[in-house]
C-alpha cells in the first residue's frame, strides 16, 4: 500500500534516481538558492585543470616527437652522411623497422642508443657504432640539414619504405659473422641491408 501511494504522488526513492540526475538536481538547486560563488570557483578550477592537462599533454607529445626526430637525424648523420640519399633513407628505415619490431625498444632514441652485452668482446656493444664513442662531432652544415630532412620524411611517412622490412645493415667492405642466415635485401652505396 505504501509503495503504491508513493508512486501515485510522484515520490521516488533516492536509490532509484540516477546519480547524474541527482547531481544535476543538486547543482540547479544550489544555483537557484544563491550559492553561486562556490560553484563558479569550483567550475573555474576544474576548467583550469583541464586546460592545464591538455596543454601539458601537448607539450610532452611535442617534446617526444622532437626527441625522436633528433635521434633519428643523428643516426642518419653519423651512420650515412656520405651515402646517397637512398642510403640515408635506408638507415632511417632500418631504425624505424626496429622500433616496430617487438625484439627492440619501442621508441627511436632507445633503438638508436641500445646496447647489449657481447660475450666475445666481454663488453657492452651498441647497435650503431657511432654511439659507442665517448665524444662525437657536432652535426653541422648541409649534411645535417639533409639528415634532418630524411628523418622528418621518414617519421611523417612521406617516404615509401623500400627495404622490405630490413632491420640490419653493415658496411659493404666488411663481412660480419652475424650475416649468416640473414636474407640480403639491398645494397645501397656502401651499405648492405638484411631482413
Amino acid at each position: 500500500m505504501k509503495k503504491s501511494l508513493r508512486h501515485s504522488f510522484g515520490v521516488r526513492s533516492a536509490r532509484r534516481t540516477p546519480l547524474l540526475k541527482r547531481w544535476w538536481g543538486d547543482l540547479v538547486y544550489r544555483w537557484q538558492t544563491g550559492a553561486r560563488l562556490p560553484l563558479l570557483l569550483s567550475g573555474s578550477v576544474i576548467a583550469l585543470l583541464m586546460v592545464f592537462t591538455l596543454v601539458t599533454r601537448a607539450m610532452v607529445s611535442n617534446d617526444l616527437k622532437q626527441r625522436d626526430l633528433t635521434c633519428l637525424a643523428m643516426n642518419v648523420y653519423h651512420e650515412a652522411r656520405g651515402e646517397p640519399l637512398e642510403g640515408q633513407f635506408g638507415v632511417a628505415e632500418v631504425t624505424m623497422n626496429r622500433v616496430s619490431d617487438p625484439r627492440y625498444p619501442d621508441n627511436v632514441c632507445e633503438v638508436v642508443y641500445q646496447k647489449r652485452w657481447d660475450y666475445l668482446r666481454k663488453r657492452q656493444v651498441s647497435a650503431f657504432s657511432w654511439t659507442e664513442f665517448d665524444t662525437v662531432e657536432a652535426p653541422e652544415g648541409d649534411a645535417w640539414q639533409r639528415a634532418v630532412s630524411v628523418a622528418e620524411a621518414t617519421l611523417s611517412g612521406d617516404h615509401a619504405d623500400s627495404l622490405d622490412g630490413a632491420i640490419y645493415y653493415h658496411a659493404a667492405y666488411i663481412r660480419p659473422s652475424w650475416t649468416r642466415g640473414k636474407q640480403p635485401v639491398a645494397k645501397i652505396g656502401r651499405h648492405v641491408f638484411y631482413r
